[in-house]
């Protein structure tokens, strides 16, 4: 390296951690001084797109600010620091650049949908007009973008499994990087800036609620504590495929969601510990699922690279005309947990209460807001983008398109059937439609099959049996005996 390298700005957004960070990593070995920097984005705190609801709720938030702490404590542990603004990083950049006067590179990893893209565009103009140096690279896969058999990405299979089999045949997943223990100094007489609070963006710090299944805080340092007691101090993951519907609880599935949405830890770094996990203790269907639920990630990133702002359209990806309500009343009781359905609700009401809900309720509410209350799927998208933690731009519209019908789902108009998924899963209420719970807003024809069914029982002799740890209490969740509600 020469001594005239300069200073680079190391833009971080959805990437806050210090290992297999191909930005700081870059900057390490071509700068003289690097500034790591993250800008809360005012844009990322007013309405969402089409029904204006908050965009960034409060537990995403307070991932969000203990994430931004924790990166800031570990790169002073290593002789630098997390330089944070408030303000557009186009704006905070031009700034940046005119102040030091020293800034030869700006640094950062591509996003994929249009919001980030244009961030991205204002970032290269500015860098043009100061003739600064632009630098990217792509970093949120497990699989990188230039390594896929699809090229150009408009050959993307538009089946996950047809994706899924291609990379697992012919694709290899690069090594994570060795990251220098000790940074490159922030450029001379640059203060750090503080980290706002959450009355800085008008919110309260949610109360816990001590029932919630993510009771964990943001920041590199516990994603990686969370990866060593699922994998190495419990084996959870060696029984990850048969806990992985559950409901209730932190160890049924892995929770590593949240943290990859903000980057706080890498996916090839996951993909590494379990390639030494089932080296050292075991392989099987199990420790092979947590991978492929990081190519379904994989999956829906490139679907958003192919399909650009279509995946946020009405028609979806197959350009489908639906008659879809945009009944506000029903999406309501949909929101509210008030939909006469106890499963849907419970769900429901878990988000609102805590900001996280399982896979399984993800696939049901969605289901039951796009196929039984025929409403804009939109509405339930951005509704999500609000209040999950673990929101991801591409895997929320990926899974709402899929569960809408209008995106990745070979099968055509799946449905999911509340009352039987109820019995299946959650089977142990102890309500009675009518009587101790409300009616539901609406009454699904295939819900009648079902009627006195017991949990874990299949309606039909050969059909296929349910989760069989639910017990005969309960059966009134669903249905009165005394009236054939639904």
């Amino acid at each position: 390296m020469s001594g005239t390298a300069g200073t680079a700005i190391c833009l971080l957004r959805c990437d806050l951690r210090h290992h297999d960070n191909q930005v700081l990593h870059w900057a390490q070995h071509n700068a003289d001084f690097v500034i790591p920097l993250y800008c809360f984005d005012p844009r990322h705190y007013l309405g969402t797109h089409r029904y204006s609801w908050p965009k960034t709720g409060p537990h995403r938030l307070r991932f969000l600010l203990e994430s931004v702490k924790d990166l800031r404590e570990t790169l002073k542990k290593k002789g630098s620091t997390l330089v944070v603004r408030k303000g557009k990083p186009e704006d905070v950049v031009r700034d940046l650049i005119t102040q030091l006067g020293s800034v030869t590179a700006v640094v950062f990893h591509e996003e994929a949908t249009q919001e980030e893209l244009d961030v991205e565009k204002g970032l290269c103009q500015v860098c043009r007009q100061h003739g600064v140096k632009i630098q990217t690279f792509w970093g949120s896969t497990l699989y990188h973008r230039d390594d896929l058999p699809f090229r150009p990405i408009d050959r993307l299979p538009d089946v996950y499994t047809h994706f899924r089999k291609a990379l697992e045949s012919g694709a290899r997943v690069r090594p994570t990087l060795r990251m220098a223990e000790q940074l490159k100094p922030l450029a001379p007489g640059l203060e750090e800036g503080s980290i706002p609070t959450m009355e800085d963006f008008g919110q309260k710090d949610p109360v816990t609620d001590p029932r919630t299944a993510f009771p964990c805080s943001g920041g590199e340092t516990q994603a990686l504590m969370r990866l060593q007691y699922y994998f190495w101090d419990t084996n959870l993951v060696a029984s990850y495929k048969e806990t992985r519907n559950g409901l209730v609880g932190m160890d049924y599935s892995t929770k590593f969601a949240p943290w990859l949405a903000l980057g706080c830890i890498s996916p090839r770094y996951i993909y590494e510990q379990i390639q030494k996990y089932e080296r050292e203790r075991t392989a099987n269907q199990s420790t092979y699922w947590v991978l492929f639920e990081l190519l379904w990630r994989d999956y829906f990133r490139f679907v958003a690279l192919k399909y650009g702002r279509r995946i946020f359209s009405l028609r979806g990806l197959q350009s489908k005309e639906i008659p879809w309500k945009k009944d506000l009343q029903l999406f309501d009781c949909w929101k509210e947990g008030k939909t006469g359905v106890p499963f849907v609700d419970a769900n429901m009401r878990e988000l609102s209460a805590t900001g996280f809900m399982s896979n399984r309720g993800r696939q049901n509410v969605a289901s039951f807001l796009t196929k039984d209350l025929g409403l804009d799927w939109r509405m339930g998208a951005e509704w999500f983008e609000y209040l999950l933690v673990d929101y991801d731009v591409c895997s929320n519209y990926g899974n709402w398109l899929y569960s809408a019908g209008i995106g990745n789902d070979p099968r055509d108009n799946r449905k999911f059937n509340m009352i039987k998924q109820g019995l299946d899963y959650d089977g142990n209420a102890g309500v009675t439609l009518g009587e101790t719970y409300p009616w539901p807003v609406v009454t699904a024809p295939e819900w009648s099959r079902h009627i006195h069914q017991r949990p874990g029982e299949s309606p039909h002799p050969r059909g296929r049996r349910g989760p069989a740890q639910h017990k005969d209490r309960g059966i009134d969740f669903y249905f009165s005996r005394k009236k054939d509600a639904c």
